[in-house]
């Protein structure tokens, strides 16, 4: 029988997997961002950064055939 303490502690480590997920995500579209457009700036790094997963994987298709990076993000 699983105890409180044991689902607690589940659930700490499906939160931090999903958090590092979305960091990685995170990562990967600013490097996306640097080869296409150029150095993003500190605003589209914190924007990037503090988005969430759908938002994360919205851009992430649209970065494929963006033509600016205001495209991108909005």
């Amino acid at each position: 029988m699983q105890t409180f303490i044991d689902r607690y502690i589940e659930q700490g480590r499906q939160a931090g997997k999903q958090e590092g997920r979305r960091e990685g995500e995170a990562a990967m579209l600013l490097r996306q961002i640097d080869r296409k457009f150029g150095p993003p700036s500190e605003t589209v790094r914190t924007r990037v950064g503090s988005a969430d997963p759908e938002t994360l994987l919205r851009w992430s298709d649209r970065i494929l055939t963006a033509e600016s990076l205001d495209a991108v993000l909005h």
